[in-house]
């Protein structure tokens, strides 16, 4: 099985980086690095997933790819 896409950008308003999964509405978080952001952020995938087992929500597939993917081959 393939796993979710992750972006990391650097936001100024924040003053730091910012991941976040686009397949998991709202699963986000924040780190003063890129490696930060990206801890912080598997750390919150798991928590939705959980979230989302125990209230018995659907779990989305991994579908959201870049455009760059999508049009290269």
């Amino acid at each position: 099985m393939s796993d979710y896409h992750i972006n990391i950008f650097y936001s100024e308003e924040d003053g730091g980086y910012i991941a976040d999964i686009p397949d998991l509405e709202f699963c986000s978080a924040f780190g003063e690095s890129p490696e930060g952001a990206l801890l912080e952020v598997e750390k919150a995938k798991e928590a939705w997933l959980e979230a989302a087992r125990r209230g018995g929500k659907p779990i989305p597939p991994p579908r959201y790819r870049p455009v760059i993917y999508q049009v290269s081959r």
